[in-house]
């Protein structure tokens, strides 16, 4: 009972600063995951065919010189947006059958901060996190110290995240 309350309370906290809270109760076997290999592997390559884990064309974007990335980016909201409205408009629900819920975001001055180090840090190595891997996948394994700041960041967030303004 005491963990059921607990998790309840975690939920509802995460509710108000993450993107997204929707967790399955279902449990499946480990097979299960191997969907999300095949699908990521398949984004992977499609990063690579777009160039989109290409540095020069990162550059490009920060030194206002092209439009590629802009386009990409653009795209991917512009698909988001629609995917959002859909959901919402037909009460699509999970491939189980499982409720998709949206909450509403309060915006704070964390989000400002935390979109300039991001940005700058996305400037500096030319990699984000959805194209690290295929970065890496593409023999860039300098990127592996990206990844590793990536994943030590993370970790000092979470040590320091009720010290933090949200």
């Amino acid at each position: 009972m005491q963990q059921n309350i607990k998790t309840e309370n975690d939920l509802q906290l995460r509710e108000l600063d993450s993107i997204c809270v929707n967790e399955s109760s279902l449990e499946h076997k480990w097979y299960h995951n191997l969907k999300y290999l095949v699908v990521g592997t398949l984004f992977g390559i499609l990063f690579v065919k777009a160039e989109v884990v290409s540095w020069f064309r990162i550059q490009e974007m920060f030194r206002l010189q092209s439009f590629h990335m802009y386009g990409i980016i653009g795209s991917a909201v512009l698909v988001g947006m629609i995917s959002v409205f859909l959901i919402k408009k037909f009460n699509i629900k999970t491939i189980y059958g499982e409720t998709i819920t949206f909450h509403p975001k309060k915006f704070n001055k964390g989000q400002i901060y935390g979109g300039l180090i991001f940005g700058l840090g996305w400037a500096i190595t030319g990699a984000c996190p959805g194209p690290l891997f295929a970065q890496i996948g593409t023999g860039a394994t300098v990127i592996a110290v990206t990844l590793l700041s990536a994943i030590a960041g993370t970790w000092v967030y979470g040590y320091l995240r009720d010290k933090l303004p949200h």
